[in-house]
């Protein structure tokens, strides 16, 4: 197996190196995250070993770069904070698997053959609602052919909306989702961001799709209302 290590700690990215080269893997190494990012993008790696807490760039973003480029190589990420929000965040990032330190590294050996039995993640499906289509792993949303340009966070609203078609979600579950689990629950962002999808999308191409549940949320609708 070929395996990066991207580790800021001198000492535990030594440690890493000569226990996988030790095990029988090809390593290569970077010590903060624009480095990795660019090996793993530039390099073809059956695995990345991935720290959280990294310079200049840290193991989440390196995650969520990695996938917006369409890199689906397995992650194992490495942190040694263990809250249920940390270790979501991670796994929301794209990673496939979560090792908390310190760890034995029998562990991390049986991990990274996991990975490797499991494969490179399949890539996501593109979602549909009547004329709109979004492509995750492209980052791509049309709406009758034609491209449509969204920011970071119109785009993973609207994926978020995508996955639940039909389905009414509150302000407070879209904030979770999209905004993250500490966000200002009294902020009117969701109705701003509604705004702008609807400007982008419903009012440009004259359709229906995002709609307001008074006093419940926003849901998408792909198929019209009856009556």
């Amino acid at each position: 197996m070929r395996v990066l290590v991207v580790e800021d700690s001198t000492n535990m990215r030594d440690v890493l190196v000569r226990g996988l080269t030790e095990a029988g893997h090809a390593v290569d190494a970077a010590p903060d995250g624009p480095a990795g990012l660019a090996r793993a993008v530039s390099g073809s790696y059956d695995a990345v070993v991935l720290d959280v807490m990294l310079p200049g760039m840290d193991g989440f973003a390196v995650c969520r770069d990695l996938r917006d480029r369409q890199v689906w190589t397995p992650v194992l990420m490495l942190t040694a904070r263990d809250a249920v929000p940390d270790r979501v965040n991670g796994l929301d990032s794209g990673a496939d698997d979560y090792l908390v330190k310190p760890f034995a590294f029998t562990e991390l050996l049986g991990r990274l053959r996991a990975l490797q039995r499991r494969g490179a993640p399949p890539r996501p499906a593109v979602l549909r609602c009547g004329p709109l289509s979004l492509d995750p792993a492209a980052r791509l949303v049309q709406c009758r052919g034609e491209t449509v340009e969204l920011s970071r966070r119109e785009f993973a609203l609207l994926e978020f909306l995508l996955r639940h078609p039909g389905h009414v979600l509150s302000r407070a579950q879209i904030l979770e989702q999209v905004w993250g689990l500490d966000y200002d629950g009294l902020s009117n962002v969701v109705d701003v961001y509604v705004k702008y999808l609807r400007d982008k999308i419903d009012r440009r191409f004259s359709v229906d799709l995002v709609q307001t549940v008074r006093g419940a949320g926003y849901r998408i609708a792909c198929v019209p209302p009856a009556g």
